[in-house]
């Protein structure tokens, strides 16, 4: 099933999650997830480093978004919930270049 629906692609995630047991073995872990997703970021950063193709980009970001998504599940939390939170909350903050870069940040006065 391939559906734009958050709450599609958070049942196929929750199915996953069921289909291996991850809550009772080890997998809704939060040191282990988030060990996961840092190897994810690592593969992430290999494609760009290495020149990887956007096909290969996208989906080692799939993994990490997926990994995400579980983590909210095994944390019980309600990931679209909060990320229009966040939203909400960071599109008030001011933008500003740092080293050649724009940077969106609480900034703190020195």
């Amino acid at each position: 099933m391939n559906s734009d629906s958050y709450q599609d692609m958070l049942r196929a995630v929750q199915a996953f999650h069921d289909k291996h047991d991850f809550k009772g073995t080890g997998g809704e872990d939060m040191p282990y997830r988030i060990a996961l997703m840092a190897e994810e970021l690592g593969e992430i950063s290999a494609c760009v480093t290495k020149g990887k193709d956007k096909d290969e980009l996208a989906e080692e970001v799939a993994d990490l978004l997926i990994l995400i998504m579980g983590t909210a599940i095994a944390a019980d939390f309600n990931l679209d919930e909060a990320f229009w939170k966040k939203m909400d909350k960071i599109m008030q903050r001011e933008s500003k270049m740092v080293n050649g870069r724009i940077r969106v940040s609480e900034f703190k006065d020195d």
